[in-house]
């Protein structure tokens, strides 16, 4: 087993010696992730949310599918008919079963907080995004805002909901609830910058090993330039899609400038063809 998973240093948001204000996030190794839910579990526990029902949805043995204003951490099953390189399943067809723990990215560029007009998204001393329940009208305007699809508006209620990354855990300077109960270790928690060093160290390690198609997801900025700094990020044993992770998302105020730009050269094209109307109808006469 690797390390033990990273724990806050101190009981202050800002470092004691520098004073700059710390930055934590999640790096999930889906090759180490054995699909037992217990990060599941744990964040439902903590967070007090409700079940999801016990029906069975008939299309996975996953019948939580999906993130939800319930579900702050959800664990998918990905089946597959071919296996992780190196790997041998001594059964006549290849298969392999991939699993995440997906979570809130936590972005930086949170498209979520930037478009929320009432100021009911901030983000905390730890720089994670948290939803104050007690200011959120319910608009939804965060959840169509959100490039991942993370946060959703509670059914009952009406109010939007997400990870908060145990926020109250991390005042007490305590790990958040779903990395706490990970078995294997596969959701690291700490500061940002040793686990981007411990995922690139995790990368070049399986790549050594021959799994050529491990690739990291939101480790650094230019894997997902239209979203800037993730908190929570992957690595993954396959393509984005197949983690039902988009391969391109674009925070929506990232596109705002290009919008400007393809209406100033609209109105620019329509004052020439203007132009050039009045100009030939003079000449006409």
């Amino acid at each position: 087993m690797s390390n033990p998973t990273p724990t806050l240093h101190t009981t202050t948001a800002n470092d004691p010696v520098t004073g700059a204000a710390r930055q934590v996030g999640f790096f999930t190794d889906t090759s180490v992730c054995i699909g037992c839910k217990a990060c599941e579990v744990a964040c439902k526990q903590w967070n007090q949310l409700p079940d999801d029902g016990f029906s069975l949805t008939a299309k996975s043995f996953d019948n939580t599918i999906d993130l939800s204003a319930t579900t702050w951490r959800h664990v998918g099953f990905i089946e597959r008919d071919e296996p992780v390189s190196g790997q041998e399943t001594n059964l006549g067809d290849p298969f392999s079963w991939l699993f995440i723990a997906d979570s809130c990215k936590h972005c930086e560029d949170a498209g979520c907080l930037d478009n929320c007009p009432t100021g009911a998204l901030v983000r905390t001393e730890y720089d994670t995004v948290y939803v104050q329940p007690d200011i959120c009208n319910g608009c939804g305007t965060c959840v169509v805002s959100c490039p991942f699809g993370v946060i959703d508006k509670h059914p009952t209620d009406g109010r939007a909901w997400k990870c908060t990354m145990c926020y109250d855990r991390l005042k007490d300077d305590e790990t958040p609830a779903c990395a706490q109960a990970c078995p294997t270790e596969a959701i690291a928690f700490g500061e940002l910058s040793e686990l981007r060093e411990r995922a690139d160290v995790r990368l070049a390690e399986l790549h050594d090993r021959g799994v050529s198609e491990a690739r990291l997801y939101g480790a650094h900025d230019d894997d997902l330039p239209g979203t800037r700094g993730l908190h929570a990020f992957y690595l993954l044993l396959d393509s984005p899609d197949v983690y039902s992770l988009p391969t391109n998302p674009v925070a929506p105020q990232n596109t705002v400038n290009e919008g400007w730009r393809s209406m100033a050269g609209a109105l620019g094209a329509m004052a020439v063809g203007v132009g050039v109307a009045m100009l030939s109808g003079r000449r006409a006469r």
